[in-house]
């Protein structure tokens, strides 16, 4: 099924609820655009002001993100980033293959990726260094907040999602950057940020409210459930019952809704002057645009097996469409959560045969074909893409640096070193920026700090990464203590 998250308001198709001026103020508002009108001039003025103030090489060049979340913790030595002369405990069982680039290879379990590596940058440098998040909760919350929350130690368990917790970098973005145009702002599939018993940690709005929560599209089955995105059924696009001002009754016409619950609507509206964005707010619905982009049999056959018969090279494939509908920030989530066997990235067993026959295959194939045809479509040019886990894997097989037990064949969590992809919104292609020393262990040259990754994502989109937001108690943070890396930028 799918799920659109946002703000609670009052129901005014129940008889005993009554209209009122602020609830006027709130058409679309939360639940449907994502921020009330006040907040849409107020933001773009602020948005305005923002973008006088920094600047540099790749300053504002992205229009839309999306972001490949590889949870569980790919192996870079197994993938983007294989040693040469080494152990057999450290080296990874896989062969080695040239890439587009002159001197730099990948294993050979990603054929697809080595065809198009000059597309994108690869940073063979990110570190969590000095002090490393071995916890995968607690790095996940760090990678997509920016900031390590204060109810976990670096090798405890978070806690559940809280309204105070600091906001995922899609809804700042789309805070900050409001779309003008009646689109889904945040998308977030097919399934939640979820670690063991703690879903949703680092998803969410937080402390900016329900407002700019993701819109979230998790339809039903399994994580082997390989053909669950061919259930999707775009008449079950709908949004939460608590949306604004009615219950929306299926396949009926919003507008026509609202008018039959409450035929003063109008009237109301036009006299606060809000009636062209209500009626922006209202196509979103009426237009049938969003069921359009979740709506994969519109694409060609050749097109879907381009990128793999499986949820996480369709949900790369739907991404694309996000983005040519208009949607500002995508989320795609890697199917298998970590902690579990299979196509997971947390491999601490079976690594060279899971990663052969499951994990390395989709990634190789999906990403590969995502990245290809967002540049044949010109999609690349003010579209930011970042493919990242939440850490590596330990150079050393059969050791334990978190705790967890692995076999000959397994890799333990490891936060010193690894790699991940940027590509899009003015980033140099066929570039490798850093490099990791010969084991694996930790960066060489030029480390990067996730954080320093956000605030380069920021960068992108002409935001200062230290604009001030303000927590639930009002105490003022920055959206990231960091500077964003412009070297990535041509």
């Amino acid at each position: 099924m799918i799920n659109l998250t946002g703000g609670t308001c009052s129901d005014l198709c129940d008889p005993h609820l009554k209209l009122t001026r602020r609830d006027l103020l709130r058409v679309g508002g939360a639940s449907m655009i994502g921020l009330s009108l006040g907040s849409l001039f107020k933001l773009q003025a602020l948005a305005s002001e923002t973008g006088k103030r920094a600047g540099g090489p790749g300053w504002g060049m992205a229009k839309n993100v999306v972001m490949i979340y590889l949870q569980g913790g790919p192996s870079h030595l197994d993938l983007w980033d294989p040693k040469e002369n080494l152990p057999d405990n450290i080296r990874s069982s896989f062969n080695t293959i040239p890439t587009k680039i002159p001197g730099v290879h990948f294993t050979e379990i990603l054929p697809e990726l080595a065809k198009v590596n000059d597309k994108f940058t690869m940073i063979r440098s990110m570190s969590y260094t000095p002090n490393g998040l071995f916890n995968h909760t607690a790095a996940i919350y760090q990678i997509m907040t920016g900031y390590t929350t204060d109810k976990v130690s670096p090798s405890g368990q978070l806690e559940p999602p809280d309204p105070k917790d600091f906001p995922n970098f899609g809804s700042n973005i789309v805070r900050l950057r409001p779309l003008d145009q009646p689109m889904l702002p945040f998308v977030m599939l097919p399934r939640p940020l979820q670690e063991s018993n703690v879903v949703g940690k680092g998803g969410s709005a937080g402390f900016l409210g329900k407002a700019f929560d993701p819109y979230t599209l998790f339809p039903d089955g399994d994580d082997m459930d390989m053909a669950k995105m061919d259930r999707i059924r775009t008449d079950d696009l709908k949004l939460p019952p608590e949306v604004f001002a009615l219950r929306l009754q299926r396949r009926a016409k919003l507008r026509e809704a609202i008018e039959e619950a409450m035929p003063d609507i109008d009237k109301a509206v036009a006299n606060y002057n809000l009636d062209d964005y209500y009626t922006r707010a209202l196509n979103l619905i009426v237009s049938g645009r969003a069921r359009k982009a979740f709506d994969l049999t519109q694409e060609s056959e050749p097109m879907r097996d381009r990128y793999g018969r499986n949820t996480f090279g369709q949900s790369c494939l739907l991404a694309r469409r996000l983005i040519e509908a208009g949607t500002r920030v995508v989320e795609v989530i890697w199917p298998k959560i970590a902690n579990s066997d299979n196509h997971s990235w947390d491999h601490h067993v079976d690594l060279t045969k899971r990663m052969k026959n499951q994990s390395g295959p989709m990634l190789d194939k999906g990403l590969a074909a995502f990245i290809a045809d967002m540049d044949e479509r010109g999609l690349l040019k003010d579209t930011l893409v970042v493919a990242i886990g939440e850490f590596g894997r330990s150079p050393q097989k059969g050791v334990s640096t978190s705790g967890n037990t692995n076999s000959a064949d397994g890799r333990d969590h490891w936060p010193y070193c690894y790699t991940s992809v940027v590509a899009g919104a003015g980033i140099k292609r066929g570039y490798v920026h850093g490099k990791s020393d010969k084991t694996g262990s930790s960066p060489a040259e030029d480390p990067v700090h996730p954080t320093e990754l956000l605030a380069t994502m920021y960068h992108a989109f002409g935001i200062d990464p230290e604009t001030i937001v303000y927590n639930h108690l009002k105490q003022p943070r920055e959206l990231v203590k960091a500077k964003a890396v412009t070297k990535l930028f041509a």
